[in-house]
């Protein structure tokens, strides 16, 4: 079974498009919209464990230029 995440993404000023164009790459990232609101971005993210998760946000996303914060909720199956 996969995990799925949301990350909430703030970005820098004038650097959201980059940071869409650089998440669409990435192997995990199934969609990522710009919003309105207190965050710029919300991507949808899913993979293996837990683990290739915080891979991801942690090593491949947190890598990226022009991201200044960000969110990671871990979607949680309750029935």
């Amino acid at each position: 079974m996969t995990t799925k995440a949301f990350l909430l993404i703030e970005t820098k000023v004038g650097e959201s498009k980059e940071v869409l164009n650089k998440l669409a790459q990435l192997n995990g990232v199934k969609s990522a919209d710009p919003v309105t609101g207190p965050y710029d971005i919300i991507a949808i993210i899913e993979r293996e464990d837990l683990s290739d998760i915080a891979s991801l946000v942690t090593g491949e996303i947190g890598s990226i230029d022009g991201i200044s914060r960000n969110v990671t909720c871990v979607a949680i199956q309750i029935l």
